[in-house]
């Protein structure tokens, strides 16, 4: 499990593709403490196991169904990603619940200025904003931000100075794509709601309505 906090930008330092998938050799400082073989990292919000370092670097493995369904599939050498190790137990939960099973992909539409934040806009399907609600968390390529907005097929997130600094949002310009998470939580409370719903008796009105939230104590 993540936080959505990146912990440093790493480098891809190479990239090797076969039929059995793609080995990734990042550069990077922090992550490499303690980094050991089989241990879980994010980059860029994909969750991917560590199979060799040295002093400078580290190499992950992705398969093929994970280099078409995210942005890994489009790095090149030179490139900048987000990376964090897994949570340590006992440690600080600073962003959300993160699991580094990105979605699918979004698009910047647009990035404003707000103040000393930058607003992104950001384009996804229907089958993902169903989960995105306003001041609900998302976790885009990697980073927990907290949504501001959900409409027209879109959803708006402020990234904050510091944020914009130490990670790649802050620069990003429309047309980039961006892998998503949405919160899991969300998924759960569905996929509950949906199993109550048909278990309601014959006659009942099925799905997820008004009253099914009032008789379960969710609206008053």
């Amino acid at each position: 499990m993540f936080t959505g906090l990146v912990e440093e930008l790493a480098r891809v330092e190479d990239i090797r593709t076969s039929a059995a998938g793609s080995t990734i050799q990042l550069a990077a400082a922090v992550v490499l403490a303690d980094v050991h073989v089989g241990d879980s990292i994010a980059v860029n919000g994909v969750c991917l196991t560590v199979v060799r370092h040295d002093a400078h670097s580290f190499v992950v493995e992705a398969v093929p169904e994970t280099m078409r369904r995210t942005t890994l599939g489009s790095l090149r050498r030179g490139d900048a990603v987000h990376v964090e190790r897994a949570v340590a137990v006992g440690g600080r939960l600073g962003g959300h619940m993160v699991s580094g099973h990105v979605d699918g992909l979004g698009t910047v539409v647009f990035a404003r200025q707000d103040g000393t934040a930058v607003v992104l806009s950001i384009a996804a399907d229907e089958s993902l904003l169903r989960y995105v609600v306003e001041k609900g968390s998302i976790c885009v390529d990697g980073v927990s931000l907290t949504v501001m907005d959900v409409k027209d097929g879109q959803f708006q997130v402020s990234v904050i100075p510091h944020t914009g600094q130490v990670t790649l949002l802050g620069s990003a310009k429309p047309g980039r794509q961006v892998n998503l998470e949405c919160d899991v939580l969300a998924k759960y409370a569905e996929k509950w709601m949906r199993a109550l719903a048909t278990e309601r008796p014959s006659g009942a009105r099925s799905g997820v309505s008004r009253e099914l939230l009032a008789e379960h104590g969710y609206l008053g």
